[in-house]
């Protein structure tokens, strides 16, 4: 975690969708990307399931169904999968409850679960405050506030401190209660406490940590219950304890809990004397506990002013939670107004990176032209921007530029029959959507590393322009510009039963002649930057010369980024091979750099890559066609068509692609017949596909390929969805099925969510045998109101 004085903290103020009303009480979880939001309450009990997606900062309302819960307050939530718990709180004022509910977040599909009671003692009681945590299979109950009074109007507060486990059926469902008999000595009573559950990577033995609470007085203790022994235990702590706190948060990222905000004493006031005539306030402290050394580390400590508003203002009762290594945190109370009787609720999302982000994939390329380069590289998650850098080893000659004008690192969308564009995916896009054909799938672009273990991976079809420099403050304009998050767009495109296509272009061929452009050398190994990019994309055709003296640009480790506006740039010139390395940021700084990728520019003279690649069923087997490339000399004299096969020496090194030339000729498609799929190989270095390769040739000889990954797996014809069984499980917003065979619905993993359409339903779900490999198809429209 970043020292106290780097904590880079970013408020979210940009975002689309309904907003929840502010409010305390509530609960969050996450499933992958997405902020899941249920329940609290603020001049009445909250009763909407809110969702917030971290990646396009969306919000939306679910179009839940089945038994629907009814609002509820400090209660517990926690989520298995897609699978996500609710238990007790409190649905009105002084009535507490003890039901279970289930949601199927697949599906969006509540259902109210009654487990077996234990089978000594009683059920759980009526609750609110309690803590609700989850480890395997199995969920741990502890604490929490009851009621005494049978009459919800004369509250009689009694605190617990009981503990049930809770055992899960696999996928859905609950087994029952039962009372773990625990040894040592058990916590006290309270409510509006914290329980995480830990494992360390060296023992089997997961441990249970509850700290703080409200007793009456809040707390600063700390409990560890070993959930192997059943033993309850006061560990010795380093380090400053937290003030005594309750209605704050933990949330565990890698082996530290991280505790925000909560009621604590007030200023000069010492709780140990005067426990219950103490005045409490909200707080924006913030420390983490690392559970492997069991020593606290202050970040923001209770006396910290915040006048530049940089940080989360003072709250309790808020909602946290992880997403990869960034928290999250969402409204919550900063305090009460005596005259209007009522609480004063936050409204503010808030976010903060605790480690810099792992090192990306290697850069890939997507297509080269003669002074450009169109690269991708696998999405880093949770990160800002990235940092894109090159060089080239070999001495050369190339074109001075004029450093007032401006950047031309393009990542925007481009017009694909602007004079220059070399991007295929969009000139297939722009093709092909003029086309009258019925049914649709979507194309994105994927890349291919030059050397022959090439790992190819999708891409946006939507390409974002980079974040360029315009003020000499580079800490700022960082922060800033990468600020915004961007929904990449899919593109929907008209074919006949097509299956799902990823489009990218081979390296390109060496050359022997070399370019004869004047001015400017670069010496061997010197990192120059091509500049920041907000997505995993870009067009580059220019990079920032060095300052004298220097031999790498912008320091990785931190967010030491020049001013642009004051370097050179060079353009990239023919025929000549670069080097690409990059690097993911975030709050914490600029991560480690990816392995470095080797790319040429493409020799003058030489036919382009073919595009618009397309695949489509016959009887015969596929049938493969694809649009003419320019050619700089003469007409295209031949084109070849290959595809990678399976042989034994893949698999010692599986990713060592082997390929077989299946066409030769002067037409623009080819039939690829059952016999040559049947000895295909099937990629699975990112979405199971089959992998074909294009290229045409001229007079100069054969230019660059285009490679195509046909995915095998569940597409979605509607919208281009795709959905494979070898993928973590995913999300459709507003899911509601309509009539299709139960086992069939059975057999989709999860699914996707719309980014564009956030309203969908399941209209048609049909699965087809094609050839050796089975795919699966499902068609979506526009849900109904759900009505509540």
């Amino acid at each position: 975690m970043a020292a106290p004085s780097l904590l880079n903290w970013r408020r979210v103020s940009s975002f689309t969708g309904p907003v929840p009303r502010a409010r305390h009480g509530h609960r969050a979880v996450a499933i992958r990307e997405l902020m899941i939001i249920f329940g609290g309450g603020n001049e009445g009990i909250a009763d909407e399931l809110h969702v917030y997606n971290t990646v396009t900062n969306q919000w939306f309302l679910p179009a839940v169904r089945g038994d629907i819960p009814p609002g509820c307050a400090a209660h517990g939530f926690v989520c298995d999968g897609t699978r996500i718990l609710v238990f007790g709180g409190m649905v009105e004022y002084g009535r507490y409850s003890n039901e279970l509910y289930e949601l199927q977040a697949s599906r969006w599909l509540w259902k109210k679960v009654k487990p077996q009671p234990p089978p000594s003692g009683f059920p759980p009681c009526p609750r609110l405050g309690h803590s609700f945590s989850l480890y395997g299979n199995k969920c741990y109950l502890f604490g929490g506030l009851a009621n005494e009074s049978e009459d919800s109007n004369n509250n009689v507060p009694r605190y617990l401190n009981d503990f049930y486990e809770l055992e899960l059926q696999h996928g859905s469902g609950v087994v029952g209660w039962s009372i773990p008999a625990t040894k040592g000595v058990v916590p006290s009573p309270r409510e509006s406490h914290t329980a995480i559950i830990y494992c360390k990577k060296d023992s089997a033995s997961p441990k249970m940590y509850v700290f703080g609470g409200m007793c009456g007085a809040r707390l600063d203790d700390l409990w560890q219950l070993d959930l192997e022994t059943m033993s309850w235990s006061k560990p010795e702590t380093k380090g400053t304890v937290p003030l005594p706190r309750s209605l704050h948060t933990a949330s565990v990222i890698g082996n530290k809990m991280y505790i925000f905000g909560g009621w604590v004493p007030h200023k000069g006031e010492n709780p140990e004397t005067s426990p219950h005539d103490c005045e409490w306030r909200c707080t924006s402290s913030f420390s983490y506990l690392n559970l492997d050394t069991a020593e606290w580390t202050t970040l923001v400590s209770d006396s910290q002013e915040d006048k530049k508003n940089s940080r989360p203002r003072p709250r309790a009762g808020h909602c946290a939670v992880a997403i990869g290594t960034r928290l999250y945190f969402w409204s919550g109370r900063d305090g009460y107004k005596k005259a209007l009787n009522s609480q004063v609720c936050c409204k503010d999302l808030w976010y903060l990176d605790t480690e810099k982000p792992p090192a990306p994939s290697q850069v890939q390329l997507i297509k080269a032209t003669t002074n450009s380069f169109h690269v991708k590289w696998d999405e880093v998650p949770t990160v800002e921007g990235y940092l894109l850098q090159l060089n080239t080893d070999l001495t050369y000659q190339a074109t001075s530029s004029d450093s007032s004008a401006a950047p031309s690192v393009l990542g925007g969308r481009m017009d694909p029959h602007r004079q220059g564009s070399n991007s295929t995916l969009h000139n297939s896009v722009s093709d092909t959507v003029n086309s009258t054909k019925t049914e649709h799938t979507a194309v994105r672009g994927t890349s291919l590393r030059s050397k022959p273990d090439s790992r190819a991976v999708d891409s946006s079809a939507a390409l974002h322009s980079p974040l360029a420099p315009n003020t000499s403050n580079n800490s700022s304009w960082v922060t800033d510009m990468l600020r915004k998050n961007e929904v990449d767009e899919i593109c929907a495109l008209p074919a006949t039963k097509i299956s799902r296509v990823e489009v990218h272009a081979a390296a390109t061929p060496f050359s022997k002649e070399t370019p004869s452009n004047p001015v400017a050398i670069l010496k061997a190994e010197q990192w120059c930057d091509v500049g920041i990019f907000k997505n995993n994309t870009a067009l580059v055709s220019q990079f920032y010369l060095l300052p004298k003296g220097k031999q790498s640009m912008s320091k990785v480790g931190n967010a030491d980024v020049p001013d642009y506006s004051l370097l050179k740039k060079q353009d990239l010139v023919p025929g000549t091979v670069y080097k690409f390395r990059v690097a993911a940021i975030n709050g914490c700084g600029i991560g480690p750099l990816s392995k470095v990728s080797e790319f040429k520019t493409c020799t003058p003279g030489f036919p382009g890559a073919p595009s618009t690649v397309r695949i489509s069923k016959n009887v015969d087997g596929i049938h493969l066609s694809w649009e003419p490339p320019t050619s700089p000399s003469g007409n295209i004299l031949e084109y070849s068509a290959y595809l990678a096969i399976r042989t034994a020496q893949m698999q010692d090194n599986p990713s060592q692609l082997v390929f077989m030339r299946i066409y030769c000729g002067l037409k623009t498609s080819c039939t690829v017949t059952a016999g040559q799929l049947a000895n295909a190989h099937i990629d699975y270095t990112s979405r199971p596909a089959i992998v074909f390769r294009i290229s045409a040739k001229n007079e100069k000889g054969y230019g660059p390929a285009t490679q195509v990954r046909w995915l095998q797996g569940t597409v979605c014809r509607s919208h281009g969805c795709y959905l494979s069984s070898g993928m973590p499980p995913l999300l459709l917003q507003g899911f509601s099925p309509k009539s299709h065979p139960a086992k069939e619905l059975g057999s989709l993993p999860a699914f996707l969510p719309h980014p564009i359409l956030p309203s969908c339903q399941l209209s048609e779900i049909s699965s087809i045998n094609c050839l050796n490999y089975s795919i699966l198809e499902i068609k979506y429209s526009p849900a109904p109101q759900t009505q509540r």
